[in-house]
């Protein structure tokens, strides 16, 4: 069985430094920014795919949708928080036993399954993606305290474009989106049950906190210039 792992306080704050594992920001986009879900039923089977595809034991990449249970699968990796958008994705993971070619496999399986449903359904050919996906190693504080919160707002692109600078007037309507929108981890973590099976939610309680304190924290990055403008910087 793997290790269980959570942040450790340090203080009053949650340091990385205290964290026994690798921790990977994992994005990636369409071909020329193309599109990579054109509807809701590419957005639940890239999600599924989140879970179907995040195991050690091969599996098909024509599988249909199942019901297997999280106990029949060994992990490649953990993952902690996730956004799908139009033509991008963020995946918040750490490989499981320290071994970073779970990482690796997971997203060969995952990009290359997913690329494969996407070319079959709509009768295309040659590349979903527009190269290797992105993996960036979370090694600061600032960059680990940050990062989920900055992957649970990107669909605020959508609506509340000014989020990026800091510069949301009204922060309510904003967070009403993020209520909204069912393709990434937020609801989740607010209580609201969405797709639990595909994230490891005990590892950022410390980081996230309550609901209330998650809306507070959201609010103020997308009101306050100084906490998002590192925003940019995480892609």
């Amino acid at each position: 069985m793997d290790k269980v792992l959570s942040p450790r306080k340090y203080g009053r704050r949650t340091s990385i430094f205290y964290i026994n594992c690798m921790i990977y920001h994992v994005l990636n986009r369409g071909v020329l920014k193309r599109d990579i879900v054109r509807d809701d039923q590419d957005r639940a089977r890239f999600v599924h795919d989140l879970f179907v595809f995040n195991d050690k034991n091969p599996v098909d990449a024509n599988h249909r949708f199942s019901n297997r249970s999280s106990s029949e699968r060994q992990l490649l990796v953990h993952i902690y928080a996730w956004c799908l958008m139009n033509n991008h994705y963020h995946l918040l993971v750490s490989p499981v036993d320290d071994d970073t070619e779970n990482v690796s496999l997971f997203m060969k399986k995952l990009n290359g399954g997913y690329a494969k449903y996407f070319n079959e359904k709509y009768e295309v050919s040659g590349y979903v993606w527009q190269g290797k996906y992105k993996k960036i190693e979370i090694q600061q504080d600032g960059h680990f305290f940050h990062i989920p919160y900055y992957i649970h707002c990107n669909p605020l692109d959508y609506t509340h474009k000014k989020w990026r600078t800091g510069s949301v007037a009204n922060k309510k309507k904003a967070l009403e989106e993020l209520y909204k929108y069912r393709w990434s981890s937020f609801l989740d973590y607010v209580g609201v049950k969405n797709f639990p099976s595909v994230i490891h939610m005990g590892f950022l309680d410390d980081i996230l906190g309550s609901r209330r304190a998650q809306e507070s924290t959201i609010g103020t990055i997308i009101s306050h210039k100084d906490k998002a403008s590192g925003a940019s910087l995480l892609e």
